[in-house]
């Protein structure tokens, strides 16, 4: 087309509010060159010229101010939905959004255009979801070969009963809003959804989830389910919980959940760090679950017999005899040749063969991160009134810290009381008041927490004592701000709950002990 000056433009030429019929009719008419068509309406154009661009924009660069406005609306849109109030109220909703992801999102578990239903959840607790087969087959290969693959079938509605409708809906807010939402309560049966759709990221993203959530009383269902779902990383993360915080594990209400095979890969596991009576407790606390769960009386005869040969598993032998006595021996579970059998193997200088394994588990070997070059005493340093030393470490890699390393006194033997205590933002995570006996040198004494504490890589903790004791001790100096030990690199700072001189440089906590 030429403009007034001769110019060639680039036009868009479209009819407005005109049918079909009226269209062919002005066509024929034209031909004709006949000027009568008096009784037809006329027909109206619409020039829009179009300025040539030499880069593409993506619509989302186009409209940056209604990025907001836009996300508040998809949110809106996205609500309606989860309340199965799934409908589109502007004839002209698509103008509202100007990508496409947001655009699929107002698509999200609603019933415009779907054109396929899932009937999701067990029977009795089923949720009727719409689908749309493109949008779900670009987002799983599952789905894709559900809808479009050659053994395809075209089903109306699909029956899901293995699959929680919550974790299902889930799901499919990633495929079409590209959005995770996760909450504790629902990750594992989100993993289990995305792991049997193939969504890898979705799945990947919960692993994600569930290590940083990890601890010693989610721990032992973790490694039973990271097994199921094959997630080796996962699995790994979990016995390393299991095996520093064995003690609490063991406790934890998760660890009669678990399942028979779980449970004898925890007894058979040589690295537990645990007394072997906490051990055996355990396995008759699941015991009694375990018949409650095959609807069978929780009577000794039943719980030996859920337990089968995985009470074998137990190191009854490495238990101290008084743990034996006053624990196991009258628990009944037990028969009374093995009883017999047991207490002569503490006792007779000729043991009797025994079933059960005798050698006490390896358990963990503490490591200890020193921090000062160091250590020196003087007349009038370091003294104790009740006041606290106290320093801030971080780590890169998640650790358990079991207890802390302590100078004792610089005028010979003294017994000290120590209150140690391990903080994260001011919140109080392990404490323990306990006594050690210091024999005049300038080592340290260890002094130990009742349950190692986890430590999460990147963030600062406080480390703090209060002594009670000699009034002169050691104390280090020429103090690091990082220490490598082994694979785990350590970082020191003041911390302001330090108020007896303690800091980077010198003071008392020469060493933290912790499980790698």
């Amino acid at each position: 087309m030429v403009d007034a000056k001769g110019r060639n433009m680039k036009c868009l030429t479209f009819f407005l509010m005109l049918p079909e019929s009226v269209k062919i009719r002005s066509s024929k008419g034209a031909k004709k060159g006949s000027p009568s068509h008096s009784d037809l309406p006329p027909v109206c154009y619409e020039i829009i010229t179009l300025k040539t661009k030499k880069k593409k924009k993506m619509a989302a660069e186009i409209f940056p101010g209604k990025k907001l406005a836009t996300a508040d609306a998809v949110q809106q849109y996205q609500q309606q939905n989860l309340n199965n109030n799934n409908t589109v109220q502007s004839c002209n909703w698509q103008g509202q959004f100007p990508t496409i992801r947001e655009r699929n999102s107002v698509m999200y578990n609603n019933e415009l255009m779907a054109d396929v239903h899932f009937v999701v959840g067990p029977p009795g607790g089923t949720q009727r979801l719409p689908g749309h087969r493109y949008v779900l087959a670009v987002g799983s290969s599952v789905f894709h070969a559900m809808f479009y693959g050659e053994l395809a079938e075209d089903q109306d509605e699909i029956r899901i009963p293995d699959v929680e409708p919550s974790s299902f809906l889930a799901m499919l807010k990633y495929i079409y809003c590209d959005e995770i939402d996760l909450c504790a309560d629902t990750v594992l049966a989100t993993l289990y959804a995305a792991k049997k759709y193939i969504v890898p990221h979705l799945a990947r993203a919960c692993v994600n989830f569930l290590e940083t959530s990890l601890s010693a009383k989610n721990a032992c269902v973790l490694l039973s389910q990271s097994c199921l779902f094959e997630e080796p990383d996962l699995t790994q993360r979990c016995w390393e919980v299991i095996d520093a915080q064995a003690e609490l594990a063991l406790k934890s209400e998760g660890f009669c959940d678990i399942d028979s095979q779980t449970l004898e890969c925890i007894l058979r596991r040589e690295t537990l760090n645990a007394k072997e009576i906490v051990v055996f407790e355990a396995a008759l606390n699941w015991a009694e679950a375990e018949c409650q769960r095959q609807e069978l009386p929780p009577t000794i005869e039943n719980k030996r017999k859920v337990l089968g040969d995985a009470i074998y598993l137990i190191r009854i032998p490495a238990m101290t005899l008084d743990d034996f006595a006053n624990g196991a021996a009258q628990s009944g579970v037990l028969t009374l040749n093995e009883t017999n059998d047991i207490f002569l193997w503490y006792t007779a200088a000729k043991k009797p063969d025994l079933q059960f394994v005798s050698q006490p588990r390896k358990g963990l070997v503490p490591q200890r991160c020193h921090r000062f070059q160091s250590c020196a005493y003087r007349s009038n340093q370091w003294r104790y009134r009740g006041r606290c030393d106290s320093i801030q470490f971080a780590v890169d890699k998640r650790v358990f810290i079991a207890g802390f390393g302590l100078y004792g006194s610089s005028c010979g033997s003294a017994e000290y009381s120590a209150k140690i205590e391990l903080k994260r933002q001011g919140v109080l995570l392990g404490q323990n008041l306990s006594k050690y006996f210091s024999d005049g040198s300038s080592s340290t004494f260890p002094v130990w927490f009742e349950y190692p504490v986890q430590i999460e890589p990147d963030t600062f903790y406080t480390a703090s004592v209060v002594l009670d004791g000699n009034e002169l001790s050691y104390f280090g100096q020429e103090g690091m701000t990082e220490v490598q030990c082994g694979k785990v690199t350590f970082q020191f700072q003041c911390s302001s709950d330090s108020t007896n001189g303690t800091g980077v440089q010198g003071g008392q906590i020469p060493e933290l002990i912790f499980y790698a």
